[in-house]
């Protein structure tokens, strides 16, 4: 059995374009709690600033990818893909969400526990463990290239005039996205803490602070509002969504 425990809010903007899939349910307001059994789905998604219908591109994102269905970590990039082009078919038919687009980055658990991570754009996926905290997935973004190239340095990123661009996503009109698929080594060892969280909370909040947060004596639900109340004091101006998963057995 897996906890789970997940917070999505609009921050200091007037309306929500992030949300999150919780097992069964997608939420764009407010928070949610369970216990969950493998097998599930669990992600965050951020309508994509500047294009249109952000806040119904990340909902739409993962209706569509609950819709799918989900028994095993093999038929992840094909499912979605099919969630890219239902964004794109849809958003090319209306012209009030002309190239709607939104990222994605969660987790898929199957029936014998795997854990298999994906990831479009530049939402995030963290491992806690033992007091640390580590990036799991990888940025889709040019300011990721350039820290790959070395022309920048990690610190550098949160300050870069290029810091919010990133490669195509899903519901992109002009490019197929690229996913990143992959099981997690290991999987999760008793006392692991997977965090899902999009750019709103990991652009504000930085390793040390997370990992100060993480190891409170507090419940999850109230770490996850005290990341989300960190964001926001460090002069946060986006939507933030977190979503953490414990191993409980």
């Amino acid at each position: 059995m897996f906890y789970c425990c997940g917070v999505t809010d609009k921050g200091v903007m007037p309306h929500n374009e992030d949300a999150m899939l919780i097992n069964g349910s997608v939420i764009d307001s407010g928070s949610s709690e369970q216990t969950v059994k493998e097998p599930f789905l669990m992600a965050v998604s951020d309508g994509v600033s500047g294009e249109r219908s952000g806040e119904l591109a990340s909902k739409m994102c993962l209706e569509l990818l609950l819709d799918k269905g989900f028994t095993g970590g093999e038929e992840l990039e094909e499912k979605l893909l099919s969630v890219h082009h239902g964004l794109a078919d849809y958003s090319a038919s209306d012209p009030e969400t002309h190239n709607m687009q939104a990222t994605i980055c969660g987790i898929a658990v199957d029936i014998d526990k795997r854990i298999f991570a994906f990831n479009v754009g530049d939402s995030r996926l963290y491992r806690y463990r033992g007091g640390r905290i580590k990036q799991i997935s990888r940025d889709q973004s040019l300011v990721q290239l350039l820290i790959d190239e070395g022309a920048i340095t990690t610190e550098e990123r949160r300050t870069h005039v290029h810091r919010n661009i990133i490669f195509p996503v899903l519901g992109n009109i002009k490019s197929e996205p690229t996913i990143d698929i992959f099981e997690l080594a290991g999987g999760m060892e008793y006392g692991d803490l997977l965090m899902l969280c999009t750019d709103g909370l990991s652009d504000y909040v930085s390793v040390l602070d997370m990992e100060e947060i993480l190891e409170l004596p507090k419940s999850l639900k109230t770490r996850l509002h005290l990341l989300m109340d960190k964001a926001l004091a460090n002069g946060g101006k986006d939507n933030i969504t977190v979503i953490a998963v414990v191993y409980g057995e």
